[in-house]
């Protein structure tokens, strides 16, 4: 049985594979959700911009991440006005969290993992979440993700450990 080493790294701001890894990643999180949005609820129900920021803050650490997790979603919105504006600060949160805890977790365990991932994803939704609450002052639109957006959360999940393994694994 073949051993897949995974490399991981933590970029910081001085450094420039930093910001062309961050360039990559907010460009994936261009792409992909435009991808997506051609399918009806295609966004909220596969979160596509939020795929891209885990892979580079676990991958390339936090600061990596949190480029990609602030940028993504307010280029998208500039360009495409998707995510709406009302919405990016709970975007915005849920991104952050995300790129965080990625990079923490990836640092901490320096390994890749379902399991790994599947806590990262379900940490950032459900702190994510109860911050929405609070901001939106709505339980129904702040458990969104939760009830319509599992599919991302897997292909987050099962589809960032693919292209953490086996596609960008140096």
């Amino acid at each position: 049985m073949q051993t897949t080493t995974v490399k991981l790294y933590t970029l910081g701001y001085t450094e420039l594979k930093a910001y062309l890894a961050a360039s990559l990643f907010i460009l994936g999180n261009i792409v992909l959700p435009q991808i997506f949005h051609l399918m009806p609820q295609g966004g909220i129900t596969w979160l596509p911009i939020y795929f891209f920021t885990l892979i580079g803050a676990y991958k390339y650490g936090w600061k990596v991440g949190l480029l990609t997790a602030v940028f993504s979603p307010v280029v998208n919105s500039f360009l495409f006005g998707m995510p709406l504006p009302v919405s990016l600060p709970a975007i915005l949160l849920k991104s952050v969290l995300l790129a965080v805890s990625a990079g923490y977790v990836a640092h901490r365990y320096d390994k890749v993992s379902i399991s790994l991932l599947l806590g990262t994803v379900l940490f950032y939704q459900l702190v994510g979440t109860l911050g929405e609450w609070g901001m939106k002052r709505d339980f129904y639109l702040a458990v969104q993700d939760f009830r319509i957006g599992i599919p991302g959360m897997l292909l987050q999940v099962f589809g960032g450990y693919v292209f953490i393994k086996y596609l960008i694994r140096r």
